[in-house]
């Protein structure tokens, strides 16, 4: 079988690179081992915000009276996970409906590349078929990172996979790791019942996040009982007996944590082993395939995008990257009018759905520092929004960070109800190069929660009103 693109890995970088590619086009295929959709689609993003949303019922129904209801319930878990589990397959038919749409091959099984613009495709019942490609585009994605220490048996030591289909709810957990997976399963766990530490190596929680950030989650997770452990660091884990023993380093001494379970949440793996990258002399660097601005690897006609490749290992990164590598390909073909624009990676936003929400894009205020601006900082307590006090949800802040010289934008990092829904106003206006007048300038509703970005604003320049 001959193709102009295939694609290896049908995950949410994957399905649009095909997509795109078959609109400009291009006789196109996917191959997938395992469920179209990849890890986002069914053991990632979309199933855990369909747990995190069952969390945020159930806080509802706990703290009812708050807004004159009277209501009680406790969660059922195995439905909670049977809804999760149903969100996760909805999605996944859907990318099946659009791969029919757009009349692209889905071809299942390992794919391997065997020499140039060839894959040998080998299924599960390990029939092998070879299929031709005039470009590859790799988009393997990643899994859970495994430390020596902490290596995952799916029982006792479990990943992110695991912690999706327990069959019950334990009664502890010990979470190392507090990136987006490690607080957002914290929050879900807590919210079911279940006592949480949480086991960090650096200094703060949600590390890459501005600090004012990280401390505003420990407070309020650290309200709603669950434990936090800073710089401190698992140097080994006992599962001899009914549950888990981690052993933890910190400043202070060793101490040792029982649980039922431990969840391993420090990071993530490419999957780029067994692919065949070697035979063609593929460069890899810390464990990522390396590539141009346009996904285009040292070998002519071999491409990459994703978690396999350098950029943040985020959905929306991946997708954005196989348009761009597809677009790129179909300009050197005369398919597409213009060269498209590479990504700018300090414009990306990254969000964590843990209660309280977090999203940020840009610099953090300590990062627009060591850049060497002169800034302007303002934040706004949710405390003092009116729509948020309505909803029953005051705790967080926005805070925004501007150039003084030209009012350029540099970075927003919110901590609250709903900020995922916001960061994209910041996004889109530090694309078109706003500065904070034409924000301020431009009208926003009254009363919502997005409405407290201008706040913010506002509060950087010495103009607020409403605090």
């Amino acid at each position: 079988m001959a193709y102009d693109v295939v694609v290896l890995g049908s995950g949410p970088g994957g399905y649009v690179a095909a997509i795109r590619a078959s609109q400009l086009g291009f006789k196109t295929a996917v191959v997938e081992k395992e469920s179209l959709g990849g890890v986002c689609l069914n053991w990632g993003c979309i199933p855990t915000k369909a747990l995190l949303k069952s969390a945020q019922v159930n806080e509802y129904i706990k703290h009812a009276n708050d807004y004159g209801i009277e209501a009680s319930g406790a969660p059922n878990f195995s439905a909670v996970i049977k809804r999760s589990r149903g969100v996760a397959d909805k999605m996944s038919k859907g990318v099946q409906y659009l791969m029919k749409k757009n009349k692209i091959d889905v071809i299942m099984g390992f794919g391997k590349i065997i020499a140039k613009g060839k894959i040998e495709v080998s299924d599960k019942d390990g029939k092998n078929q070879t299929v031709e490609a005039k470009h590859i585009i790799i988009a393997t994605g990643a899994r859970s990172r495994e430390l020596p220490t902490m290596k995952i048996d799916g029982k006792k030591i479990i990943g992110y996979r695991e912690a999706m289909v327990l069959p019950e709810i334990p009664k502890s957990m010990v979470i190392v790791g507090s990136g987006a997976i490690g607080v957002e399963f914290a929050y879900f766990y807590n919210s079911m019942g279940t006592k949480v530490t949480i086991v960090e190596f650096l200094p703060r929680i949600v590390p890459v996040e501005d600090e004012d950030i990280s401390k505003e989650l420990e407070k309020s997770y650290k309200k709603n009982g669950i434990t936090i452990m800073t710089s401190s660091e698992v140097t080994s884990v006992d599962t001899s007996g009914n549950g888990v023993k981690a052993t933890v380093k910190s400043a202070t001494g060793e101490t040792v944590l029982e649980a039922d379970v431990l969840l391993s949440a420090v990071g993530v793996t490419a999957n780029i082993e067994g692919i065949g990258l070697e035979t063609l002399g593929i460069k890899i660097d810390k464990g990522r395939v390396m590539v141009d601005k346009y996904g285009q690897t040292n070998v002519p006609g071999i491409y990459s995008i994703g978690d396999c490749s350098p950029g943040q290992a985020l959905a929306h990164v991946a997708s954005k990257e196989g348009i761009v590598c597809v677009e790129a390909i179909a300009y050197n073909e005369n398919k597409y009018h213009h060269q498209p624009e590479p990504i700018d990676y300090n414009n990306i936003p990254g969000c964590t759905y843990c209660v309280p929400e977090i999203a940020s894009v840009g610099y953090t205020e300590q990062q627009a520092k060591d850049q060497g601006y002169e800034i302007k900082v303002g934040k706004f307590p949710l405390s003092a929004s009116g729509k948020a006090s309505a909803a029953g949800h005051t705790e967080g802040f926005i805070k925004v960070i501007f150039d003084a010289k030209y009012g350029e934008w540099l970075g927003t990092h919110m901590i609250g109800y709903n900020v995922t829904e916001m960061i994209a106003e910041t996004v889109t206006a530090r694309k078109l190069e706003t500065t904070y007048l034409e924000v301020l300038n431009a009208v926003h509703p009254h009363p919502t929660i997005s409405e407290s970005i201008k706040d913010a604003i506002e509060v950087a320049y010495g103009e607020a009103i409403h605090i």
